[in-house]
């Protein structure tokens, strides 16, 4: 399982990169395509239960509010949410009237997978577009990534008290704090090479990154086991060998990039 999760992150940290580096359409359609999967996983989660969410207008809802905020920032937000929650609500009255008696639940759960992901995973983009975007991305996605790596490595060394036993059970204090720990530093450190080439970044504004994006991420890492634990299922997909799919990729990520987002806009600029 390590030697997998290592061998890939290998082969796609390169190429991770590289779209952040470029941003504009090559990273805004890599994510758009990452966050389109990971909605599909969404969805085939409750399909596998017996539930029906419109998962086609899902997906291209997820998508196209992806694009939108590269074309036009948060402008056509509220115009394509309201499409897409109309065109939802449309499709489940006629399954509905076709024999469906669980719409009104596939109809909440359409609505809870274009939020989740249409909402939250946009903020990619949205994070990538500020003014210096490139260094803030650099700064607050490493952490949030360094800081579950050192979760991870740390809690299958040392954990003995377990965080969640119900939602995640191989999550445990020690590995958290390890977490909380792991993450300041990678905030010290790369807001200290990124201060070379940008005066935004500061140690002081590392350290800040640093703790609140290794304390609040894990909800959403905890929030997909809630998902995943209801359906008895290990992974989302097998996208990624030793990673799982998408949603197993995106899930503290899309809570990573929307809480540093407003961290930048509300606190330094």
């Amino acid at each position: 399982m390590l030697a997998k999760r290592l061998i890939v992150a290998i082969i796609l940290i390169p190429v991770g990169v590289s779209l952040i580096k470029i941003g504009g359409w090559p990273f805004t359609l890599f994510i758009a395509l990452l966050l389109g999967l990971a909605t599909w996983e969404f969805c085939a989660l409750f399909i596998k239960d017996g539930y029906a969410p419109a998962t086609t207008l899902v997906i291209t809802g997820v998508v196209i509010l992806t694009i939108s905020r590269l074309v036009s920032g948060f402008e056509h937000q509220d115009l394509i949410l309201t499409i897409i929650v109309l065109a939802s609500m449309s499709y489940h009255l006629i399954a509905y009237e076709k024999g469906r008696n669980t719409s009104a639940t596939d109809f909440a759960i359409s609505l809870a997978g274009l939020a989740y992901l249409g909402i939250l995973g946009p903020h990619l983009i949205s994070l990538r577009q500020l003014p210096e975007g490139l260094w803030w991305f650099m700064l607050i996605m490493p952490v949030a990534w360094l800081a579950d790596s050192g979760a991870f490595f740390i809690g299958s060394r040392f954990g003995k008290h377990r965080m969640a036993p119900r939602l995640s059970p191989n999550k445990s204090w020690e590995g958290y704090f390890g977490g909380i720990l792991t993450g300041i530093l990678a905030g010290i450190l790369f807001s200290f090479l990124w201060s070379f080439v940008s005066p935004a970044m500061t140690i002081c504004r590392g350290i800040v990154a640093g703790v609140v994006l290794s304390v609040l991420p894990t909800l959403g890492d905890l929030g997909e086991s809630m998902l995943k634990r209801q359906f008895n299922v290990k992974d989302s997909g097998k996208l990624l060998p030793g990673h799982g799919g998408a949603l197993d990729r995106v899930d503290s990520w899309i809570w990573a990039a929307a809480i540093g987002y407003y961290l930048v806009i509300f606190l330094w600029i």
